[in-house]
């Protein structure tokens, strides 16, 4: 099952990536002539309520809908495993500001964080990704610091910092690998978190910006086609999310449950 998630994972990335080599038409093409117009050999999933390609659309979609997702794995990844790494070897005063902290932001939950941020700053990725990020790190953190305390106890980081090792070396030559299957794991779990974050922003307009073709934001501008019993642009979009976010939860869970199988 993780090898098939992962598989569905490298298809929509690899579709994110050439889309515009497997859709050359452009997502932004008005045919009001044509809305809602059936699938043919020139629309093979259909039209919009506004005459544009579906497919063309979906295609284009899949890069907005990946980029602010991935913009905040990696941002709150680096983020959470500096800060649990410098909390874990400092400990102290250090530590315990950096709990503070992570349990003062404990309290937003992501969601609404981000609905402030864009009520601040606007609608639109920029701001909900960073406030995302912000809120996603305590997260990352917590988990790294656990793995990271258990490791900084093991004999082997004693003799090394024998030897005269500096401390930034033993982190990142010495703990870091040994933990990072764990942190590979809750990425690809935050990833799934974020995607479908991001995607009820888009969907209740907060987020990606019409008309920019993006998953959430397809499925919110399908919702009156579904009243016209013509759901394929919901349910398209939908699908996409869905088994993206799954593909990722499942991959996982795998290798959560195989950096704990090796501790």
């Amino acid at each position: 099952m993780s090898r098939a998630a992962a598989i569905v994972l490298v298809l929509v990335f690899l579709l994110a990536a050439a889309g515009p080599l497997l859709a050359s038409a452009d997502p932004n093409a008005l045919d009001l002539s044509q809305a809602y117009g059936a699938p043919s050999l020139e629309h093979l999933l259909g039209q919009d309520a506004s005459g544009r390609d579906l497919l063309t659309r979906l295609v284009f979609g899949a890069r907005t809908a990946l980029v602010g997702p991935v913009l905040v794995v990696v941002a709150c990844t680096l983020a959470g495993t500096v800060l649990a790494l410098a909390a874990v070897w400092f400990g102290g005063w250090f530590d315990a500001v950096v709990a503070r902290v992570s349990d003062a932001l404990f309290a937003f939950p992501g969601l609404l964080l981000a609905i402030l941020a864009t009520a601040l700053f606007g609608a639109g990725l920029t701001a909900a990704a960073v406030a995302l990020s912000i809120s996603y790190t305590p997260y990352l953190a917590r988990i790294v610091r656990s793995a990271a305390l258990r490791e900084r106890g093991m004999p082997y980081v004693s003799a090394l910092r024998v030897q005269g090792l500096r401390g930034v070396t033993i982190c990142l030559r010495h703990i870091l690998p040994n933990i990072a299957t764990l942190i590979v794991a809750n990425a690809t779990l935050t990833f799934g978190f974020a995607l479908i974050d991001l995607a009820g922003l888009s969907f209740i307009g907060l987020g990606v910006q019409a008309p920019t073709a993006d998953w959430g934001a397809m499925v919110g501008e399908g919702l009156p086609g579904i009243m016209q019993r013509y759901p394929q642009e919901s349910l398209y979009a939908g699908v996409l999310i869905v088994a993206t976010v799954a593909a990722a939860n499942l991959l996982g869970d795998r290798l959560t449950a195989r950096a704990e199988a090796r501790a």
